[in-house]
């Protein structure tokens, strides 16, 4: 070792070494800390992200639901209207179309 390093022993090396063990283990205290707060922090981000899944689904398949209801609407009305004695086969109807904003 050096003249400068922590470990060089002068007659009181016992005390050295204790300072610096205290140093690292300090360190390490305050590593420790900051890790456990990031595996905190994920889990919120996880728990956030499961909880958002259903919701997603659920706001999916309302979507499907009213664009299946909006085909529905757009095949009856032109159905209707041509069975109501308009027999010429022309489908003059113009399909209407229902955008929902989410």
């Amino acid at each position: 070792m050096e003249g400068g390093d922590t470990f060089s022993v002068h007659g009181n090396g016992n005390q050295v070494d204790d300072k610096a063990f205290h140093a690292v283990q300090k360190s390490f205290v305050q590593v420790q800390s900051i890790l456990n707060q990031n595996r905190l922090l994920i889990n919120e981000i996880n728990q956030n992200h499961e909880t958002m899944i259903p919701e997603e689904l659920n706001n999916n398949i309302r979507r499907v639901v009213d664009l299946y209801a909006d085909l529905s609407l757009s095949f009856a009305g032109p159905t209707e209207a041509s069975s109501g004695g308009d027999s010429g086969g022309k489908l003059g109807h113009k399909r209407v179309r229902h955008v929902n904003e989410s």
